[in-house]
């Protein structure tokens, strides 16, 4: 049975192509979303840019029809521009003539001429506002991953025959031969997924434990066990896994995308693994750390305010200073000095280019290539965002995406749209691409980040 749905502005601007992804039903535009377009198109960023591409693919449409009287879609379905309904009273206390409000104006009066209309908006309030009047609404899902609790988290738990491990280190093990147990107690074989880290446990101690890595049919024991890069030494299970990815080279796993709470090493580890493969003399496999990460309104320019772009983005760069800190530190106890000097080397990390800092914004049209490239906060990208970084990569770069997609200060994103959770769902079983989910038992900033982190 075909539908009519209505579009929000905010839509179009998340994902410009939705006017095809409603395959043989019927959109409906009010006027106020061509206006908000308009006034859309000039702005920087994504923003204006999916503004255009909206207005652009409307122009297409114009020339092949009336935009008023309906214009059938490429993929089926027709199109309609609707500038009726100004004059459909509101709720007292809802201002008229806003945006939103005019939007919901045309809704009301569509189904109070009997039209079956839902509206789809990526706006919670105009949501909540649309079933006060009494009108079907739903968020835009084409682009929405699975519930976090459902989502590829990158590793699994299995049981062997006791008489394998042994072997293990040498051999690794065919997944044939790995099983999980049900709620019944019954074994069940494991569907793994390429690249997908396996913790594998004895069928006669559970306490007997081995890490391995599945590829092409086989679990395989982790290569950089007893690796410490910079300095820096696994902790947890999480953590080795987490060095494993990052320790693979370019041509190995071009891709690494880490979720996780905060405090579970996630851009610490990412930059010893970057500096040691940075600043190693004997075998050097990057030109640079290049160093990303979006604002809290990721759309915005950086600003024409005095100052050089690094300046503008040092406040950005904090926490990426705060881990240097750490990493370049040998003693927590050092004097003002010491300080001063660790100051110094952090400084010349940057001054000489070994580490690059760049705002988001000027990643399009690049092809990056010998890098070691950290996307932190990844969380607060959009799907096309984190499209075009990894389609910016080229020959010998390596990209890591991280973040905490339980914590997005983007707007217009959910734990279910944003383009961190979007890439992992997407890239899940290439061979190309590592990915893991860090527990939040697996903190270790301190005690109580720990204990905050289980009980807030």
């Amino acid at each position: 049975m075909q539908k009519t749905y209505l579009l929000d502005t905010n839509v179009l601007i998340q994902a410009p192509y939705a006017l095809e992804s409603f395959e043989d039903n019927n959109i409906v535009l009010p006027l106020a979303v061509l206006e908000e377009l308009d006034g859309l198109k000039n702005s920087d960023g994504d923003c204006g840019s999916n503004a255009r591409q909206a207005i652009r693919f409307l122009e297409k449409l114009r020339l092949s029809g009336n935009l008023l009287e309906g214009v059938s879609l490429p993929g089926g379905g027709f199109i309609r521009l609707e500038v009726n309904h100004s004059d459909v009273l509101l709720p007292l206390g809802m201002a008229p003539y806003s945006r939103d409000n005019r939007i919901l104006k045309v809704c009301k009066g569509l189904c109070d001429q009997g039209e079956s209309i839902i509206l789809v908006t990526r706006d919670i309030v105009v949501r909540i506002k649309a079933q006060m009047m009494g009108i079907p609404a739903e968020d835009f899902t084409t682009d929405q991953v699975p519930a976090p609790a459902v989502q590829y988290t990158g590793r699994a738990e299995v049981y062997a025959p006791d008489g394998l491990l042994s072997s293990f280190m040498k051999k690794g093990v065919s997944a044939e031969l790995l099983y999980q147990v049900d709620d019944y107690g019954k074994p069940v074989p494991v569907e793994f997924i390429e690249n997908q880290f396996v913790i594998i446990k004895s069928d006669i101690s559970e306490k007997k434990t081995l890490l391995g890595r599945y590829q092409k049919g086989k679990v395989t024991s982790l290569i950089s066990s007893n690796i410490s890069p910079f300095g820096v030494k696994s902790r947890n299970v999480g953590q080795q896994f987490l060095q494993e990815a990052l320790m693979l080279s370019a041509e190995q796993a071009p891709l690494v995308i880490v979720k996780g709470p905060a405090g579970t090493a996630k851009t610490f580890y990412a930059l010893a693994v970057g500096l040691e493969k940075t600043l190693e003399k004997d075998h050097k496999e990057y030109r640079k750390i290049l160093i990303c990460r979006p604002n809290a309104q990721f759309d915005q320019d950086i600003g024409f305010l005095p100052g050089s772009e690094q300046e503008k983005i040092s406040p950005l760069l904090r926490p990426i200073v705060d881990n240097l800190e750490i990493l370049l530190s040998h003693d927590s106890n050092e004097s003002r000095r010491s300080e001063d000097e660790l100051r110094s080397r952090i400084d010349y990390l940057f001054m000489t280019g070994t580490i690059i800092a760049e705002a988001m914004n000027f990643m399009r049209g690049r092809s990056i290539t010998d890098t070691w490239l950290i996307i932190d906060e990844a969380q607060n990208l959009t799907p096309r965002q984190v499209k075009g970084i990894i389609t910016r990569v080229g020959k010998g770069t390596k990209v890591i995406l991280l973040g905490d997609p339980a914590q997005i200060d983007h707007p217009h994103l959910d734990e279910r749209t944003n383009g961190l959770s979007y890439a992992a769902e997407r890239m899940k079983g290439s061979c190309l691409s590592v990915q893991l989910t860090m527990l939040s038992d697996e903190c270790v900033r301190s005690d109580l980040a720990l204990d905050a982190a289980q009980r807030m």
